[in-house]
Parts: C-alpha cells; sequence; structure tokens
C-alpha cells in the first residue's frame, strides 16, 4: 500500500503540491488511429504527457513544468547525476507490489522469479519482504547468497545445470532444485550419495497447456526443451525415479506454462493436468508435498494490456486448484507461484536521451518519425527478440505540440534495433529531450548485453529519501579488461 492507502491496482486521482496525476485517461475520439499509420490498438491521445496508473510506478508524477518524478526523484536530476541512459528502480513500488502478491495469496509460498531482474539490493528487498527466490543459474544463486538470503527459501532452476552449479546449490543447502531430466537426476543421485545427504527436487513438467503468448515464451508446449511431458508418460516416471531414490527427496511438481499472461484459464487447464498426475501418482501409495504453478503473470506495456491484480490471480487460481482437487479427490497441498515480471517490470522506467530525430514517408500521404535515442538493443532486447510493445512518453517538460505518429529507436548497426514500435510523441520533440519507457524493469538489464561494444547502463534505485547507484554503469575499461589476445605473444 502506498501513502494513499489504495492498492497500486485501483488508479488514484490527487493533486499535491503542484505534482499532478490523472485518474483515467483522455483520449480524443475524434481522432482515428488508422488515419495515422499505427495499430488498431493505438488511439491519439488528447494529452500527451498523461501519465496511466497502470503503466508507471506508484507515485510517478509531473510537477508544473511537465517534468516527472519517479518515486520523488525528477528525471532532470538523476540523469545529471548517474548519465543517460539510465535505468530507474521505484524501491517503494518494488517493495509494494512483492508485499502484496504474499498478502494477497495468504498461506501460499511466494519465490520471486530472479531471472526477471536481479541483483543484490533487489535480493535484499525480496528478502525483507518474505518472499523466496528463485533463481537460474550458480551465479544468480551467489548473489543470494552474497546478501544473506536464507538458502531454505532458494529454488533452482534451469534446464542444463552445470556439475558445478548443483554441487553449489546442494552444498549451500538450497530448499528445492526443480529437475528437468533424467541425466539431472541422475547427476543429483550421484552428487548427493558422495556427499551423504539427501536433495529435496521438484520435478518439471511440461502439460501441454499453450499459454497466450509470443511463441517463444509459451515454455509448456510439447515440442520444447523444458520438463517431463505428461502426455507421454514421462512425468510420471521422473516422479517415480525421484521417489525411489534413497538421496533424494521429492518435494513435489512444478508447472510453467509461459509469460506475459492475462486470464487464469491456461493455468486452469494445467492445475487439472497437473492434479490428474498427482493422482496417478497417489495411488500408488505415494503422496505429493507441493504444487508450484509457476509465474508468467502478465503486465501492462501499453494501453491495449489489461492485467490481473494479485487478488484477481488469487480468486483464479484457488479457483482452478480446487476444482481438479474435487475432480481427483485429492487432499490439500503447499502450493507456491513464481512472480518476476509483475513485481519489478512495473517498478522501473528506462530513461533516453534524444540523438537524431528522422521523418520518413511511409506512403499514401503518411509518415512516420523515427526518434533515436542513446540505447537500445543492448538494454532491452525483448522489442526485437519477442515484437514486444512498449509505451513512451517525453519526460523532461511539457509540451501542446500536435502529436506525431513516432518509432523509437537505438543506436545500433541493426535494422531491427527498435525500442518502442509505435508511439505518439509531441510533434515539437527536439534533441536533448529525455524519452521515458515505462514497465522497463523485467527482462531489460537482465538480458542486456555489448552489441557494438556498448556499455550497459546503470541502473538506481529512488525512494522519497533520495537516489542511489545499485548498478554502476559500464565502462570502457571493463570491456577491454576481457580483451587479452593483445597480450598472447604465442600468436603469430
Amino acid at each position: 500500500m502506498g501513502a494513499s492507502g489504495l492498492t497500486l491496482y485501483q488508479r488514484l486521482e490527487s493533486t499535491t503540491a503542484g505534482l499532478t496525476r490523472y485518474s483515467y485517461p483522455m483520449h480524443n475520439p475524434n481522432l482515428s488511429s488508422s488515419d495515422h499509420a499505427g495499430p488498431p490498438w493505438l488511439t491519439v491521445p488528447e494529452d500527451l504527457g498523461f501519465l496511466d496508473p497502470v503503466l508507471w510506478p506508484q507515485g510517478t508524477v509531473r510537477d508544473l513544468s511537465g517534468q516527472i518524478l519517479i518515486g520523488g526523484q525528477t528525471v532532470n536530476a538523476l540523469l545529471e547525476q548517474y548519465g543517460s541512459a539510465l535505468y530507474v528502480m521505484d524501491e517503494e513500488d518494488f517493495r509494494t507490489r512483492a508485499h502484496q502478491f504474499t498478502t494477497d495469496f495468504p498461506g501460499w509460498t511466494v519465490h520471486y522469479a530472479g531471472k526477471s531482474f536481479l541483483c543484490r539490493s533487489v535480493a535484499r528487498w525480496i528478502m525483507e519482504e518474505g518472499l523466496g527466490l528463485d533463481v537460474c543459474s550458480g551465479n544468480e544463486l551467489a548473489v543470494a547468497l552474497s546478501v544473506g538470503f536464507p538458502p531454505e527459501r532458494i529454488g533452482v532452476h534451469g534446464n542444463n545445470k552445470s556439475i558445478e552449479e548443483l554441487i553449489s546449490a546442494i552444498e549451500a543447502g538450497v530448499g528445492s532444485i526443480i529437475v528437468d531430466s533424467f541425466d539431472e537426476i541422475a547427476k543429483i543421485e550421484t552428487l548427493a550419495a558422495q556427499r551423504e545427504c539427501i536433495v529435496r527436487v521438484l520435478v518439471r513438467v511440461t502439460t501441454g497447456v499453450e499459454a497466450h503468448t509470443h511463441e517463444y515464451i509459451a515454455t509448456s508446449l510439447e515440442d520444447g526443451k523444458f520438463g517431463f511431458s505428461v502426455t507421454t508418460g514421462q512425468a510420471l516416471e521422473a516422479l517415480m525415479v525421484c521417489e525411489n531414490s534413497p538421496h533424494i527427496h521429492l518435494g513435489g511438481i512444478h508447472s510453467h506454462i509461459g509469460s506475459q499472461i492475462f486470464d487464469t484459464e491456461g493455468f486452469r487447464v494445467a492445475a487439472r493436468r497437473t492434479m490428474a498426475l498427482a493422482a496417478q501418482f497417489n495411488s500408488a501409495s505415494h503422496m505429493i508435498e507441493e504444487i508450484n504453478l509457476g509465474g508468467g503473470f502478465g503486465i501492462a506495456y501499453t494501453i491495449q494490456d489489461t492485467p490481473m491484480s494479485p487478488a484477481e490471480l488469487n480468486r483464479g487460481l484457488v479457483q482452478a486448484i480446487d476444482e481438479a482437487r474435487s475432480q481427483y479427490n485429492l487432499a490439500p497441498v503447499k502450493l507456491s507461484i513464481e512472480p518476476g515480471r509483475a513485481i519489478c517490470g512495473p517498478a522501473c522506467v528506462a530513461l533516453y536521451t534524444v540523438g537524431t530525430i528522422k521523418k520518413v514517408d511511409i506512403g499514401d500521404g503518411k509518415t512516420r518519425t523515427y526518434v533515436a535515442v542513446d540505447g537500445g538493443m543492448s538494454d532491452n532486447i525483448r522489442t526485437a527478440l519477442y515484437q514486444a510493445e512498449y509505451s513512451a512518453v517525453l519526460a523532461n517538460r511539457s509540451s501542446d505540440a500536435e502529436p506525431m505518429l513516432s518509432r523509437v529507436v537505438g543506436k545500433h548497426c541493426e535494422s531491427g534495433d527498435i525500442l518502442v514500435h509505435d508511439v505518439y510523441l509531441p510533434s515539437d520533440l527536439r534533441i536533448g529531450d529525455i524519452i521515458a519507457v515505462p514497465a522497463s524493469g523485467a527482462y531489460t538489464r537482465s538480458m542486456a548485453s555489448n552489441y557494438n561494444y556498448a556499455l550497459r547502463p546503470a541502473m538506481v534505485a529512488v525512494n522519497s529519501k533520495g537516489s542511489r547507484l545499485i548498478l554502476r554503469r559500464e565502462t570502457l575499461e571493463d570491456l577491454l579488461a576481457l580483451d587479452v589476445g593483445e597480450d598472447d605473444k604465442t600468436l603469430g
């Protein structure tokens, strides 16, 4: 809960000390998006400065000059202090979203999906808010352990964990390892026997459910690299192998059906198939302790997205579980979920500085303006990789200029280097203006690269007390330190 006493999922209206937050979107019904060559869902806004609360961190506002404040900090001051491009994480918003999941899922175990974004500060926030943590590599595990995160609250994912990663997880005493293949089960058996210990595992299963997302992030299809198939009987076999191992404690079943999901119907089908598997297993005088339904809960990147609140998700998932339990006459089990994007995604804003502006004729008398900024696919690959949609606004001032259909692009030598496919920006946009892209916390910095020797941006945490660096900006010296070829005199 924020200072207003309202949840993040209730749109609010407040005007205090010259800071204005609108309570409803203001679109001009007399302007057709088709007249402006934008996608069907993109309407021409009446107010280009509008900040939709669904897209932005709680408390994001504009001052009287039109400059955006995130967590009470102005974008101009942030870029002056930390440079551009910059990720800005609203700590209070992050913590509130994390706490909301634990509040609205009473009795459930809530793990934060660290793959969405993880650093030591975030690991500490998650620990302090009482969530568990899922990691997908030995290095993510090391980050968590470095801040004293309780290992028993950590789950370790990955379809091809190395021997070194498995050893690290076992010796740290993690709460569970989510197994993904028979090869991995055999490796764990050997490592546990050598250490005379018992390792708790969850068996990841594929239920054949296709989430309503882009193909590349629909992870529960039969033809994919993740998990054991329920349909072919592999999943039941894996459960039995783990159950019969003297060095493995079978904790339960894990199912993850995809990402950026906006309803619970897919989870309903997956829960029914998972419960059917549990019933098969239980009929052999065994008992499943835990069912983890994974994550993938969608967030709003644009006005077309309609995310569910944690409370709405809980109602849908509980109903799905109860229906499946009743159908197969199963006793209650421990239930778990793994939100990641839904916590960190909306809490972060990416700030960029405009470098060039180019108007392009796209035919039929229509134009599109290409706005190039000092970032791109090296700091947000999602648009190029998944054809993801984003929003953007002018952040450093107000403008009464007419809207222009724009495409925000990066500075890389790649035609697909696009950050925002279609957005309306003020027609008086100029070089040096600041562009803010909301919902930039998930799978941006965590998937960033050094393409064209780009330096990955810094991330700052902001709150009412000020701002602080949580990930510093890379330097050229950092990259050159990896390049040791010039020192190798053994080559010709």
